[in-house]
C-alpha cells in the first residue's frame, strides 16, 4: 500500500524497488591500502563504503565544501577520515605515502549553474589538487592511481543538437571542452599522461557522465520532493539531452578499470539518450504526484546534448551498466523521501 511522508504519497509498486546493495552485482574485489579523496560527495561515499566491505584498509579525506559528514556516517570508525584540503601538498604527502591504491575524486564542482558561473576558482583549485597530488603519487611511488575525469572534456561543437551522435572516447579532440570545468578536467587527463609516461605510474582515467544516487548533499534539484514549495522547473526548454549512471553501475566500472590494463581515457556512463522533460516525466511518475514542470529559459541548460558511445568500455572491460535508469531513479527518490528530513542543500 501508499504510504505517506507528509509532502507526498508514494506507490511502491509502480516500479520495482530494488535492494540498493543488490542492484549491481559486485565484480572486482580489492584489498590493500587506499585513499580516496572527495570521500564525503556522493561517489566518494559509495566507494568508501563498497571498499570497507571488501575489507580493505580506507583512508579518506574531504574539506567538505560540497561533501557532508552526514554522508559518510554509516560507516564511521570503519575507515579513517580526515577534514582536509587536497589543495594542501603537505598534506597530500602525508595522506599518499604508504597507499597502495589512490582514488583521485576531489574537485570544486557543481551543477550547471555553478560551472557555468564560476571559472577562475575551479580551474585554480582543481589543477592544485591534480597536481598535488599526481606529485606525491610519484614521490610516493603508488602503485595503483585513478583519476575521475568528465564528459565535459568532450567538445561543445560535437554536441549542438539534442540527437547528438554518441560521443566516443578519440571525440575529445581537437580540444573544445565544455565550460572552464571541463578544460581543467582535460588538463588533468594530459598530466596524468605524462606522469604515467615519464615516471611510469599505473593511472586509470574515467570519463564520468551524470552520475546519480542516493546522498545526503546530491538533491538541490529533486524538485519532487517538496513540490509545490519550489515549483518543478526545469532550466531551458527540456529538450536537451543526456545519459545517466546510477552509482552501483558507476562504481563497479571504476573498480573494473583500476584493475585492468587499459591505460587511456574511457567513458563511464549509461548510453542511454533521454531528454530532461522525459526524465521529469519519470520521476514525476514516481512521485504519484500530478505536476506540471515550468521552464526556465532565462538559465543555463549546458550543451545542446551529450551521449556515451560505451563501444570502447564494452570492449576493454567487459563492463556495461546493469540498473536502468527507472530502476534507479524509484531507489533513490525513495532514499531522498525516507531521509527527507536530513538532506542538505534542496
Amino acid at each position: 500500500m501508499p504510504y505517506s511522508t507528509g509532502l507526498l504519497e508514494v506507490k511502491p509498486d509502480y516500479f520495482h524497488r530494488p535492494n540498493f546493495k543488490e542492484v549491481a552485482p559486485k565484480v572486482v574485489k580489492m584489498k590493500g591500502k587506499h585513499l580516496v579523496t572527495g570521500a564525503a560527495g556522493m561517489i566518494g561515499l559509495h566507494l568508501v563504503k563498497r571498499l570497507v566491505e571488501d575489507g580493505c584498509d580506507v583512508v579518506g579525506v574531504d574539506n567538505l565544501s560540497s561533501g557532508s559528514r552526514r554522508n559518510i556516517r554509516d560507516v564511521s570508525g570503519q575507515f579513517e577520515f580526515v577534514e582536509g584540503d587536497c589543495r594542501d601538498m603537505g598534506l597530500c604527502r602525508k595522506l599518499v605515502k604508504g597507499k597502495e591504491y589512490v582514488w583521485s575524486l576531489a574537485a570544486n564542482m557543481g551543477g550547471i549553474g555553478y560551472i557555468t558561473a564560476v571559472g577562475a576558482d575551479i580551474m585554480h583549485d582543481n589543477a592544485m589538487i591534480n597536481l598535488n597530488m599526481l606529485r606525491m603519487a610519484m614521490e610516493c611511488e603508488v602503485p595503483y592511481y585513478f583519476y575521475s575525469s568528465s564528459a565535459c572534456v568532450y567538445p561543445k561543437y560535437r554536441q549542438t543538437e539534442a540527437t547528438v551522435p554518441a560521443l566516443k572516447e578519440s571525440d575529445a579532440y581537437p580540444a573544445e571542452p565544455d565550460e572552464f570545468y571541463g578544460w581543467e578536467k582535460l588538463f588533468a587527463e594530459k598530466v596524468c599522461e605524462a606522469y604515467a609516461r615519464d615516471y611510469e605510474i599505473r593511472i586509470r582515467v574515467a570519463r564520468l557522465h551524470n552520475v546519480y544516487g542516493p546522498a545526503f548533499t546530491a538533491f538541490d534539484r529533486r524538485k519532487a520532493l517538496r513540490h509545490p514549495q519550489p515549483e518543478f522547473t526545469i532550466w531551458g526548454d527540456g529538450e536537451q539531452t543526456r545519459s545517466f549512471l546510477y552509482i552501483p553501475d558507476c562504481i563497479e566500472g571504476m573498480l573494473a578499470l583500476m584493475d585492468s590494463n587499459y591505460d587511456q581515457p574511457v567513458n563511464l556512463a549509461s548510453d542511454r539518450s533521454i531528454s530532461i522533460n522525459d526524465l521529469a516525466k519519470i520521476i514525476i511518475k514516481i512521485s504519484g504526484k500530478n505536476l506540471k514542470p515550468k521552464h526556465d529559459l532565462s538559465k543555463p541548460q549546458g550543451v545542446r546534448g551529450r551521449n556515451s558511445d560505451n563501444t570502447l568500455v564494452k570492449q576493454v572491460l567487459g563492463w556495461q551498466p546493469k540498473v536502468s535508469l527507472e530502476v534507479g531513479l524509484t531507489e533513490t527518490y525513495h532514499w531522498a523521501v525516507e531521509h527527507f528530513a536530513e538532506l542538505e542543500g534542496i
